[in-house]
């Protein structure tokens, strides 16, 4: 049996998850995704943010800071 993967193992998260690690609101994160500056996916009718675009952002406000 394999363990459950944790929380930074994940590799999508779902808009509430996102909000959560970015401390940002709900219409923000769409708005960040309808822009463009947040890469996002569907599954189903579920909108993932992979972990890898989360990351992005982050080194995105870096770049823009300095």
């Amino acid at each position: 049996m394999t363990p459950a993967p944790s929380a930074h193992d994940r590799r999508l998260y779902r808009v509430t998850d996102a909000m959560h690690l970015l401390s940002l609101s709900r219409s923000v994160i769409y708005e960040l995704i309808r822009s463009g500056r947040l890469r996002s996916v569907t599954q189903g009718r579920t909108r993932l943010i992979p972990a890898s675009a989360i990351e992005d952002y982050i080194s995105l406000l870096e770049q823009e800071a300095s």
